[in-house]
């Protein structure tokens, strides 16, 4: 590609291709440190991450009756994938999954964005 400004990766293991030493992770290890430290001015930007687990259609009296503990019937079925987003962007889909009696969700796919 033309006007690509890229930069060469760092080398993390021995350049004769035998096996990593001590000296060679423990490089490695500081190399990661140091790039985490480098991001540690993103962290606390706001990201908004929603998981939609189906949809329904509720008249406006009906909504006004729920109370804690009601159940409203989604569109979705179990097992069907849900989508993941992030800022109001898709960028995967998944499945709810039950982990020490918390509901959570795993990716099962992620969605690349179309470059146009």
């Amino acid at each position: 590609m033309s006007g690509d400004k890229s930069m060469p990766l760092p080398e993390f293991g021995p350049e004769d291709g035998d096996i990593a030493t001590i000296e060679d992770i423990g490089s490695a290890a500081a190399i990661e440190a140091r790039s985490a430290a480098d991001l540690e001015a993103v962290f606390d930007v706001p990201v908004a991450v929603s998981a939609i687990l189906g949809r329904a259609k509720v008249e406006v009296h009906q909504l006004m009756r729920l109370k804690p503990g009601a159940v409203i019937e989604l569109d979705r079925k179990v097992g069907e994938a849900i989508d993941i987003y992030v800022n109001d962007r898709l960028v995967a889909r998944g499945e709810v999954v039950l982990v020490e009696d918390k509901l959570g969700v795993t990716m099962t796919e992620i969605i690349k964005p179309d470059r146009a």
